[in-house]
């Protein structure tokens, strides 16, 4: 070893084969791979982007404008209560004809599918509103129908929120954690069962 000749170095690229020029190419390649992935990210956040600002002001409008339509289908309504449970919406229909032209009878329903024994009405004109509003009492199926104008539904009046228990200032205070009126319950003792696992 002392005083010997020192290798040369080569490098392990020329010991596998691959050239300088090899190296190039795929280095080009390579680069040419990350610019066309850079673009298509590009691409994909402005697609996005505008489906998203697309997206926004269709749902604000549409909003709108579902409760533009309901009021405006609403101020062609009528409610009809105390609607006999085997009456059918032809006969409903054929009933309300003289105020004018009929364009839906709605008979609700609970989930067992049997009528809760009043119906909404929706006429093709406002006017036929007012004809209607003057069979108030008449009887159908020898019922008297109760009838008003639809009212439109405001959002979120009819949820009812459970507030829990309140603090009765007026009850009587308990006695070892027991209410008024409640006695403890008796318990028998636990017998020691020495085999009982």
């Amino acid at each position: 070893m002392y005083g010997g000749k020192i290798p040369e170095y080569e490098p392990e690229d020329t010991k596998m084969g691959i050239n300088e020029k090899e190296l190039d190419v795929m280095r080009k390649m390579l680069h040419e791979i990350e610019e066309e992935e850079t673009t298509l990210r590009e691409t994909q956040a402005k697609v996005a982007q505008e489906m998203q600002i697309r997206a926004m002001p269709d749902t604000a409008t549409s909003a709108v404008a579902d409760q533009a339509s309901r009021e405006e289908v609403d101020s062609r309504s009528i409610f009809v209560g105390n609607v006999d449970y085997s009456c059918t919406p032809e006969e409903v229909q054929h009933y309300f004809q003289s105020c004018g032209t009929v364009n839906r009878v709605t008979i609700k329903t609970d989930k067992f599918g049997q009528p809760k024994g009043f119906a909404y009405v929706e006429f093709l004109d406002a006017v036929s509103v007012q004809n209607a509003l003057r069979l108030n009492n008449s009887e159908l199926h020898n019922r008297p129908l109760k009838i008003t104008a639809k009212r439109t539904n405001v959002p979120g009046m009819g949820q009812q929120r459970y507030r829990g228990r309140r603090f009765n200032p007026y009850a009587p205070p308990s006695i070892d954690g027991y209410g008024y009126g409640k006695m403890p319950r008796y318990r028998r003792p636990i017998r020691y069962r020495p085999y009982y696992y």
